[in-house]
């Protein structure tokens, strides 16, 4: 077998796609991009070889990235605020059987460990602002007003146990954080608040302290076997 590029990865193999970013939060205007975010399965003979197939790729189309199944599901066991988010998209393009039962999972890959990383990324996209705002004398807004849905959105998953992307009766308001509309005082005091607000829920949450690694290592066992078998793919 021909090791496939990774165009013909993303072409041939993948069981699950999807549209991120201001679509799937609800903050689309008429000049936001379509992100689409991907999972493909490498053949499991691939992985017999001494180069193997790679844990990403990115396009072939603009704004588009896609993560071998593996790697997407280790991401997702620790908690990667762009993987979980990617598998709660309310747009989803494409989906397989076995993309289904990797969206079957989505609670197994839930824990408590969001509040570390969803505050931590949001603390270092806050650094970076602040930085921009010493440089430049303001910050890039549309970072902005992301930084405080993804705040808002880790509060809530730890509160209820559920991930919801789209911002719903938020949109303006963060809308017009966008368009540098509110001071940056307020800004800022609105991050404190709701980085608060994530310390206090994991305390309650409902979400288990670590995810289920067992569940998600059976389905990807499963998987890999059955691709092995596959008379095409061996």
């Amino acid at each position: 077998m021909i090791t496939p590029d990774p165009v013909a990865l993303v072409r041939d193999h993948t069981v699950y796609s999807c549209v991120m970013g201001s679509r799937a939060f609800g903050l689309a205007t008429e000049d936001s991009d379509t992100d689409r975010r991907g999972v493909f399965l490498a053949p499991t003979p691939l992985f017999w070889r001494f180069d193997k197939p790679p844990t990403h790729v990115e396009g072939p189309a603009q704004e588009q990235f896609s993560w071998e199944l593996e790697r997407f599901c280790e991401l997702a066991l620790r908690a990667n605020p762009n993987v979980l988010e990617c598998l709660h998209s309310p747009l989803v393009e494409r989906v397989d059987a076995v993309g289904d039962e990797l969206l079957s999972l989505r609670e197994a890959f839930l824990s408590r460990l969001a509040h570390r990383t969803f505050v931590r990324y949001a603390l270092g996209q806050r650094r970076k602002l602040e930085a921009d705002l010493r440089q430049y004398g303001a910050p890039r807004w549309k970072h902005a007003m992301h930084l405080l849905r993804l705040l808002t959105s880790g509060r809530d998953l730890l509160r209820t146990g559920e991930l919801t992307l789209d911002v719903g009766p938020a949109r303006e308001e963060l809308l017009a954080v966008k368009r540098g509309e509110v001071p940056w005082s307020e800004v800022e005091a609105r991050m404190t608040r709701l980085a608060e607000e994530n310390d206090a829920a994991v305390a309650s949450s409902p979400l288990a302290a670590e995810p289920d690694r067992a569940r998600v290592e059976d389905f990807l066992i499963r998987t890999r076997r059955a691709s092995a078998l596959r008379p095409e793919e061996s």
